[in-house]
């Protein structure tokens, strides 16, 4: 599988004329950067859409925009009358090899929630050490790494609210981890790097942003 690293850069200005607001707001100009190759049936279903985001933030100036996707982005977005140009993407091609490695330094927001034996409801997971422990467990039974134990962290949690396009109300619980994880299978690794992990993908969740480890993770050292 071909994969495209990105950056999307946007000024205030653009942040301004793209009315980027909430994560709905973000959510859909990431999504006009991408051709539509999904039919009804598949955007109904479970097949992904095939990229995937994270909120880098940035200063005063200039916002960055994490992208990763099987597909070439648009080189900028156009505003709400389809004629202007706002911010600047630069993008390049995932070396095949960036992913046959071993270990890997890792930071990833995700979405921590489990269904309520009961009520069948999905529930998020409250409490930075709870959210740890699901983060581990998934890791090892769902997407193909386990997690080096004194390397996790759980550097923020926070809950996002915001309106949809019909205006119904959305919450998503949101956690920043980051730690050193060890590939245990390999393809199913490759598997979740390309598609993302956990719930919540379309509002900046699961995107793992790796770096390659060639010494002992073991030895690494936290601050």
């Amino acid at each position: 599988m071909s994969l495209t690293a990105s950056i999307l850069y946007l000024t205030r200005k653009d942040v301004q004329a793209l009315r980027i607001k909430d994560p709905y707001a973000l959510h859909k100009a990431v999504y006009s950067l991408y051709p539509d190759v999904r039919s009804a049936e598949e955007k109904q279903g479970s097949t992904p859409s095939g990229f995937l985001h994270a909120d880098l933030g940035g200063d005063h100036n200039v916002r960055k925009v994490l992208l990763l996707s099987n597909r070439e982005p648009a080189l900028f977005l156009k505003d709400s009358s389809g004629q202007g140009k706002h911010g600047d993407v630069q993008s390049r091609r995932v070396s095949p090899d960036f992913l046959t490695h071993k270990n890997y330094r890792f930071r990833v927001v995700v979405n921590p929630t489990q269904r309520n034996s009961q009520s069948r409801k999905l529930v998020p997971i409250k409490g930075r050490e709870n959210v740890a422990q699901w983060f581990a467990s998934r890791a090892e039974k769902s997407w193909g790494f386990k997690v080096v134990p004194a390397s996790l962290q759980v550097d923020s949690t926070d809950v996002l609210e915001f309106r949809d396009k019909n205006q119904r109300p959305v919450t998503i619980a949101q956690a920043q981890v980051q730690g050193v994880l060890e590939v245990t299978n390999p393809e199913q690794f490759k598997q979740s790097f390309a598609q993302g992990i956990g719930r919540g993908r379309a509002f900046g969740c699961g995107l793992l942003q790796i770096v390659p480890i060639v010494e002992n993770p073991f030895a690494i050292k936290f601050n």
